[in-house]
């Protein structure tokens, strides 16, 4: 792959634009994600606990906002790495680092109220009573709802549901959209499943929306593979690093706040990751903080700092590889702080994941989203005979843009539109009034 076409500033559904202010384009994709409906949705929408009473905890926004600025050294590290190494002329390091900053703001765009568990949930109210709404659709139709995917809704959001003018989407740049693309492969592919490559674990774009995605792919010059999924785009594996770096030390950093991790459990796994083997230094900020607050604060700071500095380095390690689409493992998995990341993950499992707020929660949010599909669904994609009153009244809450699916597939897409579009907040408000548990005021 050629850095002159995987740095593309053609948008989709727009072409190329004449450049009018001093903002490069990948800045200005920036901008156009931070003013989005869907990327203020975030404020209340779960990080690791959902509906959370404390001011403190993340939530998707607030991730997606510290993701970025990861990011943001990530890919600016990294092209200065690039620009040496391919030659490339009339690019600055800090493009690379505006590309994925992008990216990573629009990570978690498309995912579902009540976090993971709300992809669950989706999923498996399709295997079961949404299950006779498939039969007459095709079988490579019938996988983007019984596989669900919220990076794959994420690309529907940014492509197409975002803004309705000149067809639809930010019309961001193939490169931002190309950064964004962790799984770039359709759901059906038979051939994949199971797949050990870090591309191929989950997928990237609905079978509608696969024109769209193909365009994204050829205007970057992807490499295509012979199972008809596509090779990363090597800024993505930047963006995947800075999401897991986050998760990985500020899910910890939650987890301590709400008092289910103590400060000596992560003060052991931070420590070697944020000062190395040569140990705390004798002089310091650490060592005069007086409190444990401050204290993992200033451990989750400079612990962030080397995860950044050891992925750029895996990154230029398997620098050729990314460039032929070959590589195929997720750059902080051949980290250093391999071990300390994996025990990290093991106490967050057991201590922040497992929460008994999260688990009620996650768990409710089955039920929610559920009911919510049990309504909407037959409201879109029934016919003017064959609704009920009852879905007919449903149908006039769902806004007009859900309601334009001209085939039984479409009408199922936007049904998933609109319920993953939801706030967790609204979600519940919803639910609670489509069951008459709670009615509107006013």
């Amino acid at each position: 792959m050629e850095w002159e076409q995987l740095l593309s500033t053609e948008r989709l559904g727009r072409g190329q634009e004449q450049k009018t202010d001093a903002r490069s384009e990948y800045q200005r994709d920036y901008d156009r994600i931070v003013f989005s409906s869907a990327f203020r949705r975030l404020q209340d929408k779960t990080q690791v606990f959902p509906l959370a009473e404390s001011d403190y905890v993340r939530t998707r926004l607030t991730h997606s906002v510290e993701v970025s600025c990861v990011g943001r050294s990530l890919g600016t590290l990294a092209g200065s790495l690039i620009i040496e190494r391919s030659g490339l002329k009339g690019f600055q390091a800090q493009e690379f680092g505006n590309i994925v900053a992008a990216a990573c703001l629009a990570h978690d765009i498309g995912n579902p109220p009540f976090g993971h568990s709300g992809e669950d949930a989706i999923r498996t109210w399709f295997e079961g009573p949404g299950k006779s709404y498939l039969k007459d659709l095709d079988p490579e139709q019938i996988q983007d709802f019984l596989k669900f995917e919220g990076n794959a809704q994420g690309f529907r959001v940014l492509s197409r549901l975002q803004n309705k003018i000149n067809g639809g989407g930010l019309q961001l740049t193939y490169a931002v959209l190309g950064a964004y693309s962790k799984y770039p492969r359709r759901a059906h592919i038979l051939s994949l499943e199971g797949s050990e490559k870090v591309s191929e674990k989950k997928f990237g774009y609905v079978i509608g929306d696969e024109e769209w995605f193909v365009k994204v792919a050829e205007g970057l010059g992807l490499k295509k593979k012979l199972d008809g999924a596509w090779s990363r785009h090597p800024l993505a594996f930047l963006m995947e690093a800075a999401d897991d770096i986050c998760y990985r030390i500020v899910d910890l950093e939650d987890g301590h706040r709400l008092g289910r991790v103590t400060f000596s459990d992560a003060k052991q796994l931070l420590e070697p990751i944020a000062f190395g083997s040569e140990g705390i230094p004798v002089s310091g900020s650490y060592a005069d903080i007086d409190n444990n607050k401050g204290r993992f604060e200033y451990l989750r700071a400079i612990a962030i700092n080397s995860l950044i500095l050891d992925a750029v380095s895996v990154f230029e390690k398997n620098y050729e590889k990314l460039m032929q689409g070959t590589h195929e493992r997720d750059l902080m998995s051949q980290s250093k702080f391999i071990n300390e990341l994996r025990a990290i993950k093991k106490l967050s499992r057991e201590k922040v994941y497992a929460a008994p707020s999260v688990l009620h929660i996650e768990a409710a949010g089955f039920e929610v989203l559920g009911r919510l599909l049990d309504k909407v669904v037959p409201a879109l994609v029934g016919t003017e005979d064959s609704r009920s009153a009852a879905e007919k009244k449903i149908l006039e809450i769902i806004p007009e843009q859900f309601r334009k699916g001209k085939t039984h597939y479409e009408r199922l897409l936007h049904a998933t539109d609109f319920v993953s579009g939801m706030t967790d907040s609204f979600a519940v408000t919803l639910y609670r009034r489509l069951q008459g548990i709670e009615l509107p005021r006013g």
